[in-house]
């Protein structure tokens, strides 16, 4: 397969998909800074470009950002999504179009029914994962009514080097860093530590994207995970055992948030079946990574 146009090139796991695709000598990955909500413009590149897939990745992806303005981030993951399609139509694209949605799109779930399967129920709690439970369903319409081959991939948690701190690891990590260099107080600044997620490299991430374009079954809906559940509260302490900080942990209200699932554990099944997709990179690993990031960013 050659040449793949993954949108969002200004986003987190972009420049991650690249580098997979370098590093395993795979196909051309084609990026643009254009806005999804243009169609002409997404029409004009695919046409230039011909892509042979596409991996739809841009997105407003902070949940705290959606409460705030769940207008704008309708508009672009629902109706970017939309252009995005109209213009690869328009176009006259014929790949496999991967949509990227998220695993926060099953909500609120019993814990005595873990792992978290593509078979449960979405129920959305938030409007970031709305709009992508919307878009999820848009795509499956075009791929029944336009003949689109769509695979939908629904990623839960994912870290690694390069997130923004807006993103709970990474805020954890910067902390961190900025503690040992000496240019804060051992303090961490959390929110509820004590929920857990099921997090995920990044970069196996990208590899399970790949994957899925290759060899997922067309129509179908993917979860990306770990399959394994951590607290939060663990992640903080193996990030300051690696760093070799001592800190305290002062919880804050501010960094609570509404509709709060307490627990997370996904199962990968499905992906791992149908292409044998595995995450392979150790979770401290990860973390170290992610420490070596902020060490290279924060002087």
């Amino acid at each position: 397969m050659q040449g793949i146009w993954v949108t969002g090139r200004g986003g987190f796991v972009a420049p991650h998909v690249a580098a997979c695709a370098h590093a395993a000598g795979g196909p051309e990955v084609l990026s643009s800074g254009l806005d999804v909500r243009d169609r002409d413009a997404v029409a004009a590149f695919v046409r230039d470009s011909q892509p042979q897939a596409i991996i739809h990745l841009a997105a407003q992806s902070h949940v705290p950002a959606s409460f705030e303005d769940p207008r704008a981030t309708f508009e672009v993951n629902l109706l970017g999504t939309l252009s995005l399609l109209q213009g690869c139509r328009d176009a006259g694209f014929s790949g496999r179009f991967l949509f990227v949605s998220s695993g926060d799109v099953y909500g609120l779930f019993d814990p005595s029914q873990f792992p978290v399967t593509e078979t449960c129920p979405a129920k959305p709690r938030n409007p970031y994962a709305v709009s992508k439970l919307a878009a999820e369903a848009l795509c499956w319409q075009w791929g029944e009514t336009e003949g689109l081959d769509v695979v939908i991939a629904r990623p839960f948690n994912h870290i690694g080097p390069g997130q923004s701190a807006r993103f709970v690891v990474a805020d954890f990590a910067r902390q961190v860093v900025e503690i040992r260099k000496g240019q804060r107080a051992a303090v961490l600044h959390v929110g509820d530590v004590d929920v857990t997620r099921d997090f995920c490299d990044v970069r196996d991430v990208a590899g399970a994207y790949f994957a899925l374009l290759a060899r997922g079954r067309r129509g179908e809906t993917y979860n990306v995970c770990s399959g394994v559940e951590r607290t939060v509260r663990s992640v903080i302490e193996r990030l300051l055992s690696i760093a070799g900080v001592q800190a305290d942990v002062v919880q804050e209200t501010a960094r609570l948030r509404r509709a709060e699932q307490r627990r997370v554990q996904a199962d990968c099944g499905r992906l791992m079946t149908d292409t044998g997709w595995r995450p392979s990179i150790e979770f401290d690993r990860t973390l170290a990574d992610i420490l070596e990031y902020w060490e290279a960013v924060i002087r």
